[in-house]
């Protein structure tokens, strides 16, 4: 598997287990992270693509096309972010992409509520939006048969351990 992309709500511990990929096999496999593009505000998400949803999908698009000629010159590529399945279909297949693996980094709702409010101090996110979008983005991983790896009883390193073993199949 040349392409592994993480998604998952806030919590989840996809980026932490992202950067210790980064960190512990730097020289095997290149990390990404979707937001390094910068996420503009609402405002100018609704301006200039129309919607939240459609900047997620255009930058999803975008991300796919910058990565596809990395993956043909046989480099392994993680990528991480709040992703919906769908998107990433959709840009796999406009990039040419056949050769990846969409991992749904998840936890239970009492594990991403402390993870955003004790470890990240961003006790705003843990509220029901997000949990919703978490179990938005779980229903919609199921319905595209996407493995989900629950990081809920996991540290970073078994997390990290689980993606591997997804890029080495």
């Amino acid at each position: 598997m040349s392409l592994i992309i993480l998604t998952g709500a806030s919590g989840s511990g996809k980026t932490a287990i992202a950067g210790a990929v980064a960190r512990d096999h730097a020289q095997t496999v290149t990390v990404y992270h979707f937001d390094s593009i910068g996420v503009p505000s609402l405002d100018v998400m609704i301006r200039d693509h129309g919607s939240p949803e459609a900047w997620q999908r255009d930058k999803t698009v975008e991300w796919l096309a910058r990565l596809a000629p990395q993956l043909r010159k046989g480099r392994a590529v993680l990528l991480e972010g709040q992703m919906r399945p769908s998107f990433v279909r959709e840009a796999a297949a406009a990039a040419k992409i056949d050769d990846y693996r969409l991992l749904l980094i998840d936890c239970d709702d009492a594990t991403r509520a402390a993870r955003l409010t004790v470890e990240r101090g961003q006790p705003e996110l843990a509220d029901a939006t997000m949990m919703n979008w978490a179990a938005y983005l779980r229903h919609e991983a199921r319905s595209h048969g996407c493995a989900i790896i629950d990081t809920s009883g996991l540290s970073i390193r078994q997390g990290g351990d689980e993606v591997l073993k997804h890029l080495q199949s």
